[in-house]
């Protein structure tokens, strides 16, 4: 049996959720967000709780069984409170500029600036010139979003400059010994 998939999802106030046939509506305060069911995994609706259930026991089934229920909880969470990520500049030159919430200008030690456009349902925010906040109600593409900026500068492990993510260890390694 599932462990994720038998849990019931708690619908919190101001959340409508509706199931049309295949597919999922989640409404709420910050948005609407619609997932499409796969093969024979079924969502019913009950009192201020969803239930997800599947056909039978075969393999397919059971790993379509957690992960259609975890991505119904993360549509509530993300309307409701939405998530974040919080990536960090690193490097003598290197910072961020925000050109209102939906584009960004990184200055990452080319001979050009990086301009990156937000996709729908994404925001960022620079609080300071070396922080960048990835924020939106879809799960899934804030963490794209955040995976695509980090991609233009990886941090280097000698000198450890470049984008990486707020609570990310990146090993350093030594470097020429000197004779």
């Amino acid at each position: 049996m599932s462990r994720v998939g038998n849990e019931p999802i708690t619908v919190p106030e101001g959340v409508d959720v509706s199931v049309d046939g295949r597919t999922v509506t989640v409404t709420g305060a910050k948005g609407t967000l619609d997932q499409r069911l796969p093969g024979g995994i079924t969502v019913s609706r009950g009192d201020r709780a969803i239930t997800v259930e599947r056909p039978d026991d075969s393999s397919e089934s059971k790993s379509f069984h957690g992960l259609v229920r975890s991505l119904i909880q993360n549509m509530v969470i993300g309307v409701t409170e939405g998530f974040s990520k919080e990536l960090r500049i690193q490097g003598i030159g290197y910072r961020a500029v925000a050109k209102g919430t939906d584009r960004l200008e990184l200055a990452l030690g080319f001979s050009h600036s990086v301009n990156i456009e937000a996709p729908a349902g994404i925001e960022f925010e620079v609080p300071q010139q070396t922080q960048i906040l990835v924020k939106g109600i879809d799960k899934q593409l804030v963490g794209q979003v955040a995976a695509d900026i980090r991609k233009w500068r990886k941090p280097e492990p000698y000198k450890g400059k470049g984008i990486r993510y707020a609570n990310e260890r990146v090993i350093r390694k030594a470097g020429k010994a000197a004779k």
